[in-house]
């Protein structure tokens, strides 16, 4: 095999307009084939958001040594970066174009988020960093154009870009070095194992002695900390390899918690949390491939969310099952050897189906259907610091979106926030409170979290970039306070309108 020829920018650019999904990897061009795009592990719309873009960083974020020469394998030419490296395309699925195959078994672009299509009412523009696309109401074109594939301005120089891109580079060498990716199984996993034993034990024992309620609390406990373990397995971040790491995540997920562990609950949280004014508008999501709608229900919510804030968090595990039936009805279709095989898909249906036998058993045999209610309560209730820690992390940061031409790890800082805890502790937030090295590097072994953060910490200080943290309580009161913040302007908007209206009436 010869080295690779070079490719221009405007070659790479028609070959996209054209329907090649195309990434820039270490200044080599990626040719991701339609085969591929069905068994990616981590789905297509993965790779369809950084078709045009240069996915070094994440691409090594998310893969391991073994993949990334398999992705060498389908390198189709070299660019030519320059000195301050490639300036990254918009992926037209960002702009809500995707290809789609006609009757006569032709591939023609399709605007999924257009109002002139049957299925939607939104139109594309410039999406937000949740892949969003705002409604406009410009008519269709027949396709991206090379003007939708051009980054908006932002106040991020290419040379800033190619610096952070450098640097990280050399900050993930060094975790590398310092054996952080290796699993600590004895000290790390060995106390987690004991402690989920012994909450399941204690729940089995107290429903054995008719202690009902308490065994609700002990299983929401044993819910509480082995979502942990199932989320660094969703990450191949216990043994590193899918495969295995896949069959105990559905085994810990699906049949012991009754979750997916495929679903990635991501923004989900319309129409109960608004974290900006962007979605008064209803959005397009080219994620979850339907409209965000702000909606009658989103607009008696949304002005008290600060207020309901605590109560929904109780509840938010019943949002994740239908979550995670709804992922699990989406790919229920898919062929046979769509991402990473069927087996997984079988697996998690049946095991989600075994779950649900044993817990309604538990329910039915308590024979008392308030006592039933009660236990259905506080087993779910006592899961809510779980939900409360994810939102901590996120909620409170900024939504603004810098384009692709932001880097990986600017990003990550600038959106990611960690919480600050006792390390003799902080098995109660299971490295969830370490959400920016998390987001950094999310195959790294979660009780490899902490000493990662400190050579994080000084990548932020060189590079004059924020690297966020606050106490729990005091996360919680920012939270809030951004949920206020957007309730309050949402009754400004709807005072406004009210007084239009009566404006409108007295002429």
């Amino acid at each position: 095999m010869g080295f690779p020829s070079p490719i221009t920018r405007e070659q790479v650019a028609a070959r996209i307009l054209a329907g090649d999904n195309l990434i820039i990897l270490r200044n080599k061009v990626i040719r991701v084939p339609p085969s591929w795009l069905a068994t990616h592990p981590g789905g297509p719309l993965a790779i369809l958001h950084f078709v045009g873009r240069d996915a070094t960083d994440e691409v090594d974020a998310f893969h391991s040594d073994a993949t990334l020469e398999r992705i060498d394998r389908y390198t189709i030419g070299t660019v030519d970066v320059g000195e301050h490296g490639w300036l990254s395309f918009v992926p037209p699925i960002m702009s809500g174009w995707v290809r789609r195959i006609t009757a006569d078994g032709s591939k023609q672009w399709y605007n999924e988020a257009s109002p002139f299509n049957s299925e939607t009412d939104t139109a594309p523009s410039p999406s937000t960093q949740f892949l969003l696309v705002e409604r406009t109401e410009d008519p269709p074109r027949p396709g991206p154009t090379l003007e939708t594939l051009q980054p908006p301005p932002t106040p991020i120089s290419p040379k800033i870009y190619a610096q952070h891109s450098a640097a990280y580079k050399v900050l993930h060498k060094r975790v590398i070095d310092a054996g952080l990716y290796k699993t600590r199984y004895i000290t790390g996993y060995g106390p987690e194992i004991v402690r989920y034993t012994l909450l399941a034990i204690l729940s089995i024992v107290a429903y054995r002695y008719g202690w009902f309620i308490t065994s609700a609390f002990f299983l929401g406990l044993f819910w509480h900390q082995v979502t942990f373990t199932a989320h660094d397995l969703g990450h191949v971040g216990v043994t590193h390899d899918w495969t295995i790491d896949r069959l105990l995540g559905i085994f810990i997920a699906d049949l012991l918690g009754g979750l997916s562990i495929g679903c990635d609950p991501d923004i989900q949280h319309l129409p109960f949390f608004a974290v900006s004014p962007v979605f008064f508008n209803s959005l397009w999501s080219s994620y979850y491939k339907r409209v965000m709608a702000f909606d009658a229900i989103a607009k008696i919510f949304i002005p008290i969310q600060h207020k309901l804030f605590y109560v929904i968090m109780c509840f938010a595990r019943f949002n994740l099952y239908v979550l995670s039936y709804t992922f699990l009805a989406k790919h229920a279709f898919e062929p046979r050897k769509a991402v990473g095989g069927r087996w997984w898909w079988w697996g998690e249906v049946i095991c989600l189906g075994l779950f649900f036998c044993w817990y309604s058993s538990l329910l039915m045999a308590i024979g008392n259907w308030k006592t039933a209610l009660g236990y259905l309560v506080v087993s779910h209730v006592v899961t809510s610091p779980l939900h409360i820690q994810i939102v901590l992390s996120h909620f409170s940061r900024s939504t603004e979106d810098f384009g692709p031409v932001e880097s990986f790890p600017a990003r990550q800082l600038r959106t990611t926030v960690d919480v600050i805890c006792s390390p003799k502790i902080e098995f109660i937030h299971g490295g969830l409170h370490l959400q920016v090295t998390h987001h950094l590097f999310p195959r790294l072994p979660r009780h490899n979290l902490r000493e990662a953060s400190m050579l994080v910490k000084e990548f932020a200080k060189e590079h004059n970039l924020e690297y966020a943290e606050f106490g729990f309580f005091e996360g919680n009161g920012e939270v809030r306070g951004v949920l206020k913040q957007v309730a309050d302007q949402v009754k400004i908007v709807g005072m406004v309108a009210d007084a239009n209206i009566r404006d409108a009436l007295k002429k």
